[in-house]
C-alpha cells in the first residue's frame, strides 16, 4: 500500500492535537481538583454527583433546623425548670412555714402572701420567656405573649392564655374583654376551646419523611412537635367542687392568687389553706411531667443530629469519590501527558525523511 506524505502529515496533526487536548484536560484537572468540569465528559457520575449534592445540602438543612430546635427546646427546659424551682420553693418553704402555728398572726401571714403574690409575677414572667422574638409557651402562636394576669369586673383575677379564659375557658376580645356573643362562650364550645389549646401543635420536618394523612392532617410520628402550650404544664379549667361547693381552679398562677387570699384574711382557715396548698402541689406534679418530657425530646434531638453529622460525613466522602481527584495520581497522569506532547513534537521534526525524489537528477 502506497503511503503519501499528505497521508502521514494528516495522521500527525491529528494525533498532535489528540495529545494537546489530553494535555490540557490533565491540566484542568490538576488545577481544579476534579475529576469532570462538565456532564458531556462523564454523564454517569455528573448525575450521580448532582444527586449526591442534593441530599448533601438537604441534610444540612436539616441539621441546622435540629440545631434550632435544640435551642428553642433549651429555653423551654430552662423556663420550665425554673416554674419549677420557683412552685417547689413555695410549696416546700412559704407554704408549710405558714402551717405551723406559730407564724399565726395576720402580719406574719401578710408576708407569706406578700411572698406569694411576688413569685405569682414571677412565674408569669417566666411564662412569658422568649427566645428569638417566638414566645416558648405560645404554642403555635409564637408572636404573641400568651398569658395575661387581670381581673374581672368582680375583682376576681383572670388569667388569659391566647385571650382566653384558662379557668372558664371564655374568649375575650382584643379589648381584654369578655366577647359578648353568647354563641361563642357556650359550655362545650369553651371546654373544647381550651382542651384545643392545650394540644396545639407545630410539627417541623427533621428528616423522618414527613407524612400528610388523608385528613391532611400531619402524621405525628413524621415530624417533630415543638409546641409546649404553657396551659398543659401549670393547668387549666376547675376542680371538682368541694364539700362547701367551691370550684378551685387547676392553673396554678390563679391557685396562687387564691393563697395569698386566704392569707390575707382575719379568719384564717387552716383547712382551706391547706386544701388550697395540696391542690397547687397537684400542679407542680403536671410541672415536673414537662420537665421530664422535654429531657425525653432533648434526647432525641441530641440522637438525630448525631445521625444528621454522620450522614454529612457519608455525603460528603461519597460527593468527594465521585467529584474530586486523587492529586498523586492526577499530577502523575499530567506528566505523562506533557511528556507525550513533548515526544510528538520531536517526532514533528523527523516527520519528513527523505524520499525517492531527493536522488533523482
Amino acid at each position: 500500500m502506497r503511503i503519501t506524505t499528505n497521508q502521514i502529515l494528516r495522521n500527525y496533526k491529528s494525533n498532535l492535537g489528540t495529545s494537546l487536548s489530553n494535555l490540557d484536560i490533565a491540566r484542568t484537572r490538576v488545577m481544579t481538583g476534579r475529576k469532570f468540569n462538565s456532564t458531556a465528559e462523564d454523564p454517569a457520575n455528573a448525575l450521580r454527583a448532582s444527586v449526591l449534592e442534593r441530599k448533601y445540602v438537604r441534610n444540612q438543612d436539616y441539621l441546622n433546623l435540629v440545631k434550632d430546635v435544640q435551642s428553642f427546646q433549651d429555653s423551654q427546659e430552662d423556663a420550665a425548670m425554673q416554674i419549677n424551682n420557683i412552685a417547689k420553693h413555695l410549696s416546700k418553704q412559704y407554704g408549710i412555714e405558714a402551717l405551723n402555728g406559730t407564724n399565726g398572726s395576720l402580719s406574719t401571714r401578710q408576708t407569706y402572701a406578700d411572698a406569694w403574690r411576688g413569685s405569682q409575677e414571677s412565674l408569669l414572667l417566666s411564662l412569658n420567656a422568649s427566645y428569638e422574638g417566638k414566645y416558648v409557651f405560645a404554642g403555635s402562636d409564637g408572636q404573641s405573649v400568651p398569658f395575661k394576669l387581670t381581673k374581672d369586673a368582680n375583682g376576681e383575677q383572670v388569667l388569659l392564655y391566647r385571650n382566653v379564659d384558662v379557668n372558664t375557658g371564655n374568649l375575650y376580645g382584643e379589648d381584654g374583654k369578655i366577647d359578648p356573643d353568647p354563641n361563642v362562650n357556650t359550655p362545650a364550645k369553651s371546654a373544647e376551646r381550651l382542651k384545643n389549646l392545650s394540644e396545639d401543635s407545630l410539627y417541623v420536618d427533621l428528616g423522618f419523611g414527613l407524612n400528610i394523612n388523608d385528613d391532611f392532617t400531619i402524621d405525628s410520628s413524621s415530624a417533630f412537635n415543638t409546641s409546649l402550650p404553657g396551659i398543659k404544664m401549670v393547668g387549666f379549667g376547675k376542680f371538682d367542687a368541694n364539700e362547701d361547693g367551691i370550684e378551685d381552679p387547676k392553673n396554678m398562677i390563679l391557685l396562687m392568687g387564691k393563697i395569698a387570699d386566704e392569707l390575707e384574711k382575719e379568719d384564717f382557715d387552716y383547712d382551706r389553706y391547706e386544701e388550697l396548698l395540696g391542690k397547687f402541689d397537684e400542679g407542680r406534679e403536671g410541672v415536673l411531667e414537662v420537665v421530664t418530657t422535654l429531657g425525653t425530646q432533648t434526647e432525641f434531638l441530641t440522637t438525630t443530629r448525631d445521625r444528621l453529622e454522620t450522614n454529612e460525613i457519608s455525603l460528603a466522602t461519597q460527593i468527594d469519590n465521585v467529584v474530586n481527584i486523587d492529586m498523586a495520581e492526577a499530577i502523575m497522569n499530567f506528566s505523562w501527558a506533557q511528556y507525550a506532547y513533548n515526544a510528538s513534537l520531536k517526532v514533528g521534526n523527523q516527520i519528513l525523511t527523505p524520499s525517492f525524489i531527493d536522488f533523482m537528477r
